[in-house]
């Protein structure tokens, strides 16, 4: 199965799809967007084991606001056929501190994911590129699967 890491134009095949299972592992595979200057969404598509399948850019937002409904966000991770899905997304401040809309649409994605079996793992807020994000699993703001 070839698979195409669209925003870094990397091509993985199941051998060597990397796992994303800490925040650490999104920031590496999101890390270009946090110098971005208008927010935007991304949703990691894994299988059973983590194994990255695809990531896509869900929504590009303004400089403050990007909004994720769950019809686009689950729409990717349907026709991907993903186990799970890791949430992230950049402030263009540089400061990764969720906002309570953050919270909110990360509950609201975890609940539209229960009932399509789709588990949420965690939601990574980036930074600045020198490696700042929030995880909103390890802040315990949200429950997640």
């Amino acid at each position: 199965m070839r698979v195409i890491i669209k925003e870094a134009g990397i091509e993985y095949n199941k051998a060597n799809a990397p796992k994303v299972r800490t925040p650490a592992d999104v920031m590496r595979e999101c890390g270009d967007l946090a110098d971005g200057d208008t927010e935007t969404f991304i949703v990691l598509a894994v299988d059973n084991k983590n194994r990255l399948i695809e990531s896509c850019i869900v929504t590009t937002g303004l400089i403050n606001v990007c909004l994720a409904h769950p019809r686009e966000v689950f729409r990717f991770a349907v026709r991907k056929n993903a186990a799970a899905i890791v949430l992230a997304h950049n402030h263009p401040s540089g400061d990764p501190t969720p906002s309570a809309e953050d919270i909110r649409i990360t509950r609201q994605l975890i609940e539209a994911g229960k009932i399509l079996d789709i588990k949420v793992l965690d939601h990574v807020i980036l930074g600045l590129r020198d490696e700042k994000y929030v995880s909103m699993r390890v802040e315990g703001l949200a429950e997640f699967n």
